[in-house]
């Protein structure tokens, strides 16, 4: 009975987040909203700790290309655009996420030369992508960190490039002999650590 009662809980939680919105912070799409990724395999970064990140890194977006990898919803990588980001690359893997980035991107009306969706596991991808970003988000479940996949991503950076890894705040972060840990901040149950490429 108990077990039926935790499949419940399950299946009302997934459809409550299919219903959520995510608020753009700033800038051209400011105060808009767009829709949550749909599924439980993914999880949206709450807003204050968006907006956190967002100021700390405000100097890097104008004109950046970025890549937005584990997407979700794409909020990081549409927060970008909405702050002047030059073009972001989102991946993927699940389909029901994909379909709310498409959908997202749609409904603000954001110019697809700007905007590309890969449609795969970012631990394929980090291994046949041939460009370099100069800003990178990696969000992966916080259920499955992939901190080997994350650190494939290094090799994704230009140089003195940013990435942003957000993980759940426990254990060691992923570390490589061509990036800097250049900041590590926890924002409760969610942490931020920030990466620079020598």
């Amino acid at each position: 009975f108990a077990c039926c009662d935790i499949g419940l809980v399950r299946r009302i939680t997934a459809k409550r987040r299919a219903k959520v919105n995510i608020r753009v912070i700033a800038g051209l799409y400011g105060g808009r909203t767009i829709q949550g990724s749909g599924t439980d395999r993914t999880h949206p970064m709450g807003e204050r700790v968006r907006n956190a990140l967002f100021n700390k890194i405000a100097n890097e977006i104008g004109g950046a290309t970025v890549l937005d990898a584990f997407a979700g919803s794409g909020a990081l990588g549409i927060e970008a655009l909405s702050r002047g980001a030059a073009s972001v690359t989102f991946i993927e893997r699940d389909r029901i996420a994909q379909k709310v980035i498409e959908a997202n991107l749609g409904q603000l009306g954001i110019d697809r030369r700007h905007a590309r969706l890969i449609k795969s596991p970012v631990a394929s991808v980090a291994q046949t992508l041939d460009v370099t970003f100069d800003l990178i988000f990696a969000d992966p479940p916080y259920h499955d960190t992939q901190f080997s996949t994350v650190a494939k991503l290094f090799d994704l950076l230009k140089p003195n490039g940013l990435m942003v890894l957000s993980y759940p705040g426990k254990g060691e972060v992923p570390t490589g002999a061509e990036v800097v840990v250049v900041d590590n901040r926890s924002y409760g149950n969610a942490a931020l650590a920030f990466y620079r490429k020598k």
